[in-house]
């Protein structure tokens, strides 16, 4: 009994006495900025090394989108579909970017040729719903695009707060 309760506090008294290291963090920036800064920097390595690739291209103008760098990310995607003009996605995320740069019409014009390119887009009519519903206040063209959201994809995460959001359009007429 007498060597089992020396084997408890032998092992308490180790374990107190082990020193615990703390993460550090980095005080001179916020988490997650070395990473985009260093994603950043590689990408725009990538375009100057090979400027004839479009995935580089892409790439840089997705990290410039995520940093909220909307107007070098529309260069870059500018880039991209020179490279790739029927590339929707990238129109698309050309389109956000001109709508966050206060853009809207630009943006509007981005989902239209989209949809010319793959009719059935969802996040073009997702995002082109948003441009008419809250920049452009053309209530009647957001519902339809938002219906036609909700006609392509039914079940969709969103499509109780599409719903809601054509049932709100649709009151305040």
């Amino acid at each position: 009994m007498k060597k089992i309760i020396l084997f408890v506090m032998l092992s308490l008294v180790i374990v107190g006495c082990q020193k615990k290291e703390e993460p550090k963090a980095s005080p001179e920036y916020p988490a997650g900025t070395l990473r985009t800064q260093d994603t950043l920097r590689i990408a725009e390595d990538a375009v100057k090394t090979d400027p004839k690739n479009v995935n580089a291209w892409v790439e840089l103008g997705n990290i410039l989108m995520d940093s909220r760098r909307f107007g070098e990310a529309v260069g870059a995607y500018q880039k991209a579909l020179e490279l790739d003009p029927k590339n929707v996605d990238v129109r698309v995320d050309m389109g956000t970017c001109y709508r966050n740069s206060g853009k809207p019409d630009m943006a509007m014009r981005e989902y239209k040729k989209a949809l010319e390119i793959n009719p059935n887009h969802l996040l073009a009519h997702m995002n082109l719903g948003v441009v008419y519903a809250y920049d452009l206040k053309d209530k009647a063209q957001a519902i339809k695009e938002f219906e036609k959201y909700l006609q392509l994809a039914p079940n969709a995460r969103n499509a109780e707060q599409v719903k809601q959001q054509i049932e709100k359009l649709k009151a305040s007429r």
